[in-house]
């Protein structure tokens, strides 16, 4: 509900997840997978741990997600080698289907072991290591991996692409520097959000779809801007809110703020069990945002 509502995702369109460890990147993954209307799933698993791609395949995907899914998986203890022909492969079954016809959903799930198992390349063939120690072999793959998603005459694939954020500092790695100037969107998952018990634990400030104002009418355009405004005010407000500093009453602004982000983060909290079509979620939005 709330990547619908805020950051909305069209088809052929490739987005970025911004996590750190433990914030739910991979749940949200697993309800993309499930939920998200396309023909065929294709899943890169790179560089993931062998428990970590069992709980995913069997406990997140579930028999749901796997009815409609190809699974590519490079395990961390493969080599290099094998761990970049993986996330390779799996984007070449994609364009398979989409030469198909098909509407192809694509997961790669991590970017960043991606890249780390190409700068052992580089750094194995002496390529001279530069920013945070990543070679320029890297940089120069990622788009050629990246743009590789998208629409064609045939069909689509509509990319989203998880990056580990080192630090939970989003602005510190030169690779989701790189990886957020190429895609059409990210998504960011905050510790800060995800420690109050709120999942799907996405900041919609720090969120952003270059492709929103494509995809939604003049009236949904109007709903999300008024959802994002509420947000900013309260979170300006945050601090004074949180120490009891601030009165009731004083500000309509942000007394508004206080009362409607209450109201939408209970709406925007989701287990994995729970799906909704955008236009669910978008009669459920214009009910709650209602007269305001």
């Amino acid at each position: 509900k709330v990547v619908d509502s805020t950051v909305p995702t069209g088809i052929g369109q490739r987005m970025g997840i911004f996590a750190g460890s433990g914030v739910g990147k991979s749940v949200l993954l697993g309800m993309i997978c499930r939920y998200a209307r396309s023909d065929v799933n294709v899943i890169a698993l790179i560089g993931e741990r062998g428990r970590e791609v069992r709980e995913f395949v069997d406990n997140i995907l579930g028999r749901k997600g796997l009815e409609k899914s190809v699974v590519v998986v490079a395990t961390s203890d493969r080599s290099p080698v094998m761990r970049v022909k993986g996330a390779e492969t799996a984007m070449t079954i994609a364009e398979y289907f989409r030469d198909m016809g098909k509407n192809v959903l694509f997961i790669m799930d991590s970017v960043t072991r991606y890249a780390m198992a190409q700068r052992e390349i580089g750094l194995a063939i002496g390529e001279p290591p530069t920013s945070r120690g990543y070679t320029p072999s890297v940089f120069a793959k990622l788009p050629a991996l990246l743009e590789r998603a998208g629409s064609s005459a045939n069909g689509s694939i509509t990319g989203f692409y998880s990056v580990l954020v080192e630090g939970d500092d989003v602005s510190a790695d030169p690779l989701t520097d790189a990886v957020r100037a190429i895609l059409d969107g990210h998504i960011i998952l905050s510790r800060r959000i995800a420690n109050t018990g709120q999942y799907p634990a996405v900041d919609v400030l720090e969120s952003v779809s270059r492709l929103a104002s494509a995809l939604l009418n003049q009236r949904q355009q109007q709903v999300r801007e008024k959802v994002l405004r509420w947000f900013a005010n309260y979170r300006e407000a945050e601090d004074l809110i949180n120490i009891g500093a601030y009165e009731r009453g004083s500000n309509p602004t942000i007394d508004e703020a206080i009362e409607m982000t209450q109201k939408l983060r209970e709406f925007f909290r989701q287990p994995i069990e729970q799906s909704f079509s955008f236009a669910e979620t978008e009669k459920a939005l214009m009910n709650i945002v209602g007269g305001f």
